[in-house]
């Protein structure tokens, strides 16, 4: 198999289902060989098996590419430097890691319990971190003994992280955590060579069954825009050598339309000389807000 992504190594997390497997289907069509990391638990997050990696795994050597399964935690400190270990020990480097792994687990605010909130944050946003933290770690190395690789981390954040999602608090918090994240790590490993970016998709999985259910339905016929394989050129992109000059993005993408988010930015601004009075707060904020552009609607509820 030959493409852009020809003798790059790649680790995809989450890869057994949905984006995750699509991501690595492409990634070995373009030529790269493929760690396959799926915990293999339900779509909350419940029970293992090693069966979603395995297949996947298999149907990247039937069509001719090499990849290898790994079914650890990677929230797991020490299975996540296991992971990168694999890769390089199984095909002699890593070149990318596509943080994608992850679950949901829906409630409204006030509905949410402790347990709920710690296992989405950890799966996401330590689900990330990890993994980043040890690939980031090999590439230092590598730099630093004269071997600096074109390293590429691609991040999942998401439309809920980015506008907030109604009844998705717990998984909006941790993907606007991973958007935050994103812009650090990308700062921080570019002396490496090492680019991190972010993609924040939708597509029709196990994760959108609940809360968008009716609009990720596929069509008929014709093109079917909440199909994962969709996104999955995206991130093939984003993981060559050629994307080695975009760093901290996160790039939107629904079917076929892509779009380069704006994120946070400094907008209209008002300065006193002295320390503010509380009661002049108020008009000179709601001048401000007058001028700066309207919060977009949440996640879901765009007209």
């Amino acid at each position: 198999m030959s493409g852009i992504l020809e003798g790059r190594v790649a680790i995809v997390t989450g890869a057994g289902r949905g984006l995750g497997r699509a991501h690595a289907l492409e990634l070995a069509r373009q030529g790269a060989k493929v760690v396959v990391n799926d915990l293999g638990t339900s779509g909350a997050g419940e029970g293992a098996s090693t069966s979603p990696a395995e297949e996947v795994v298999e149907q990247i050597r039937s069509s001719g590419g090499e990849a290898v399964a790994n079914a650890a935690d990677v929230a797991d400190f020490a299975a996540a430097e296991a992971l990168v270990e694999q890769a390089r020990s199984t095909f002699g480097a890593l070149d990318v890691l596509v943080n994608n792994a992850g679950f949901v687990r829906d409630r409204m605010l006030v509905n949410t319990s402790e347990e709920e909130w710690d296992a989405v944050i950890r799966v996401h946003l330590k689900g990330h971190f990890a993994p980043l933290r040890f690939a980031g770690a090999y590439w230092r190395r590598e730099a630093k003994a004269g071997r600096a690789r074109a390293g590429r981390i691609i991040n999942t954040s998401s439309g809920a992280g980015l506008q907030g999602s109604v009844g998705q608090g717990t998984y909006s918090a941790a993907k606007a955590g991973i958007a935050g994240l994103t812009l650090v790590a990308a700062s921080e490993l570019a002396p490496y060579g090492v680019t991190v970016n972010a993609i924040a998709p939708s597509a029709r999985t196990r994760m959108t069954e609940g809360p968008f259910a009716a609009t990720m339905a596929a069509p008929e016929s014709g093109f079917d825009r909440m199909d994962p394989a969709n996104v999955s050129p995206v991130v093939a992109w984003l993981a060559s050598v050629d994307a080695g000059d975009v760093t901290g993005r996160v790039v939107e993408i629904e079917g076929g339309r892509i779009c380069v988010e704006d994120g946070w930015r400094h907008g209209p601004a008002a300065e006193l000389s002295s320390r503010w009075d509380a009661a002049a707060v108020g008009p000179a904020l709601r001048t401000l807000f007058a001028q700066a552009p309207t919060p977009e609607p949440p996640y879901g509820a765009r007209a």
